[in-house]
């Protein structure tokens, strides 16, 4: 699982009340079925974090230095589209060959393509996928690797069919609500170029955010005292992806040699388009967090982590686990402070020092 070594690629989700005391039976009652009984559809349920065909879900096997870990293994057979169209191929030579023909009807190329999949599935392999999950008891949260729609419906479905309920994505809207029992849905809409009116620019407080991050990097010197937490350095980094609605170009993507000194990236931000993903890194002391975040969703993507002592596996999974929390309690108080200041009376100030920074970017060709 990504979150037990290397990099780490997830989203978090918050739990409306804790587990259920028989949580890991109830998963075990919709544990994946046996992948031999696996035909032409799709199976999936749950198995244990040690690997995906381990259905055995117990409390031994469902806890790993003490959080809770499981995944939601999908399993079908596929046949190579390469293969597919290959045998498909043949069997339409054969036919024209002995139809005297060069030419074969649409509806025969579907009949056709119908019988080489069912000659070919039972032979193709299983194909294994698996969502993982980890549950911090403490913060009751989950660390999931859904990272599309597609895999949190999917996780959020299995999940609730074992549990009763699901968790709620945690999103700039929810992390509010939970942090600071704030609800910023009204917060009005907010241009960041003083040639766009800001009725005219994307309202969505994640990408504010991301944009308030980059400029507290560059124009307030990168450096944030975060409560509990001491102090902390911001970077902001390529690729970069910006974002607006409405008419003209909705997304523009900065990749090649510096994107934040490009001009491109200047561009965008005159144009009244924010910042929706882009690579942070976080730093406190010598130790280092650094991946992709995106803004709406908080979704973080190849997270780096400082690197840890040689301890035995137990430990250093806890370790990562300490520094995987500090990291989410670190993203999350920047988004507080940011927050706080958007609803302050000094925001005005902000916005307009942001206009400023956004005007006077130096660039590099």
């Amino acid at each position: 699982m990504s979150l037990e070594s290397g990099s780490a690629s997830f989203r978090m989700l918050y739990l409306p009340r804790e587990l259920p005391a028989d949580a890991v039976e109830r998963f075990a009652r919709h544990a994946a079925p046996p992948i031999d009984t696996l035909g032409a559809g799709e199976i999936n349920g749950w198995v244990t974090g040690r690997h995906l065909l381990d259905r055995h879900i117990t409390r031994d096997t469902a806890y790993h230095a003490g959080y809770l870990r499981l995944s939601l293994m999908q399993a079908e057979r596929k046949i190579p589209e390469p293969l597919l169209r290959a045998e498909c191929r043949m069997m339409e030579i054969a036919h024209m060959q002995a139809e005297g023909t060069d030419k074969i009807s649409q509806t025969l190329r579907r009949e056709i393509r119908q019988q080489v999949t069912e000659r070919l599935l039972p032979q193709m392999p299983p194909t294994l996928r698996g969502i993982h999950m980890l549950h911090d008891s403490t913060a009751n949260l989950l660390y999931t690797t859904a990272l599309s729609d597609k895999q949190l419906d999917a996780f959020q479905i299995g999940f609730s069919q074992a549990i009763g309920f699901g968790g709620v994505p945690v999103l700039p809207e929810t992390a509010s609500l939970q942090r600071r029992n704030r609800s910023i849905r009204d917060w009005e809409p907010v241009s960041f170029s003083a040639d766009v009116e800001p009725e005219d620019v994307s309202n969505d407080p994640g990408l504010d955010f991301l944009t308030w991050l980059w400029f507290v990097s560059e124009a307030r010197g990168g450096m944030l005292k975060l409560k509990d937490l001491g102090d902390w350095a911001v970077m902001i980094d390529g690729p970069l992806t910006f974002v607006m609605e409405g008419a003209g170009a909705h997304e523009a993507v900065v990749r090649r040699g510096e994107p934040r000194l490009s001009a491109e990236a200047k561009a965008s931000l005159l144009s009244g388009k924010k910042l929706r993903r882009a690579k942070l890194t976080l730093a406190r002391g010598e130790q280092a967090w650094s991946g992709a975040i995106d803004g709406p969703s908080f979704v973080i993507r190849g997270l780096k982590m400082p690197d840890g002592e040689k301890l035995d596996a137990v430990s250093k999974f806890q370790e990562r686990m300490h520094l995987l929390d500090l990291f989410k309690e670190a993203l999350l108080s920047l988004f507080d402070r940011f927050a706080n200041e958007r609803e302050s009376s000094d925001w005005k100030r902000t916005v307009e020092e942001m206009q400023t920074w956004v005007k006077s970017r130096k660039t590099r060709k």
